[in-house]
């Protein structure tokens, strides 16, 4: 059997869809059953699915009281009933052979997790400008899981597809990463000797962050626990996350220093004059290969990626390591995407 397992919470306008599209993927030569950990929902989420689980017995909800994806993941894991675990997410678009795709590049490569690309679904100017950033390497370091076209290792994909028993190898999900909980356990599979895959045959579609503002925020949460993962495993999986976080503790450092010393302020314009020409060359690039009328706002777009992770990470080594405490703040707060 094979056991989809979506986390949600509040999701009254899309989980039927969701639910209905994932029964009407193609056959994978394997009976199929989708758990829904629901987050203990009070928008009328929770009514739609037991009357879509009253209509047909392979779906089932199971609660997730903690309302974090990570928990929500884990106690859909442990109610599965099937050999290979696929996660699934009510606000992205699948492919209809996504499903029957997962399972046999599974099997063919013998991956411990497999999956696609972050391909995206956008609407408006400013969405496919994020859009066009996010597939670039200048937005976050070049990770292989923002090509579209790539086939081969990788060190995460999005979302997952892997056999039960993996999980008894190496553990569930990290319960306190509201944030990066794959990242960290495609860490853990990659150091326990296991390999992932991408494949471009693997489809799904999700919709990026559409303002600016929401783009930072969610790249403060992600450079956020970044720490802590890095925290836990005494390394980061790759240099490239240690990069927006020191721009920032730069910029910072000159800027105060500017407040006092000429030395500093010339430094601080020089490094604001390499950073701005920087951004520029990658926003020239990005909309060489996309289209030129995002040249205007990629360069802000761009920003908001390196200085939100930036700003969480570094908020991040204060709380985890400096004052070695939990989460605060809106770093604790439930969004979209998480659950």
């Amino acid at each position: 059997m094979i056991s989809i397992v979506v986390p949600c919470r509040n999701e009254a306008a899309h989980i039927e869809g969701c639910v209905r599209s994932i029964l009407a993927q193609e056959d994978p030569g394997q009976p199929l059953e989708v758990l829904i950990a629901d987050g203990m929902s009070d928008d009328g989420t929770r009514a739609i699915l037991e009357r879509l689980s009253d209509e047909d017995a392979r779906i089932r909800m199971v609660d997730n009281p903690e309302r974090v994806t990570p928990t929500g993941l884990n106690h859909g894991i442990a109610a599965a009933e099937g050999d290979i675990i696929i996660r699934m997410d009510a606000h992205t678009e699948y492919a209809p052979d996504y499903v029957k795709a997962c399972v046999e590049v599974l099997a063919e490569t013998g991956a411990q997790n497999v999956g696609g690309a972050a391909r995206t679904k956008t609407k408006g100017y400013l969405h496919e400008a994020i859009a066009a950033a996010y597939h670039s390497p200048y937005s976050t370091g070049g990770a292989a899981f923002h090509k579209p076209d790539y086939e081969g290792e990788v060190d995460t994909v999005t979302y997952g597809c892997w056999h039960k028993d993996w999980f008894d190898q190496v553990g569930l999900f990290d319960e306190e990463l509201v944030r990066n909980q794959d990242d960290e356990f495609n860490l853990r599979t990659v150091r326990a000797g296991g390999k992932i895959w991408q494949s471009p045959r693997i489809k799904s579609w999700y919709s990026p962050r559409n303002t600016l503002r929401a783009l930072f925020k969610q790249y403060s949460q992600y450079g956020y626990y970044k720490v802590r993962v890095i925290q836990k495993h005494k390394l980061p999986a790759s240099w490239r996350h240690l990069v927006p976080g020191t721009l920032v503790v730069t910029f910072g450092a000159l800027g105060a220093g500017a407040l006092v010393s000429n030395l500093a302020r010339g430094a601080l314009v020089l490094a604001a004059g390499t950073y701005g020409a920087g951004l520029l060359a990658a926003s020239v690039d990005i909309a060489r290969k996309t289209e030129w009328k995002y040249l205007p706002v990629l360069p802000a777009v761009l920003a908001a990626f390196h200085f939100g992770y930036g700003t969480g990470f570094v908020r991040g080594v204060v709380d985890f390591v400096a004052l070695k405490r939990g989460p605060r703040g809106s770093f604790t707060v439930l969004t979209r995407g998480q659950a």
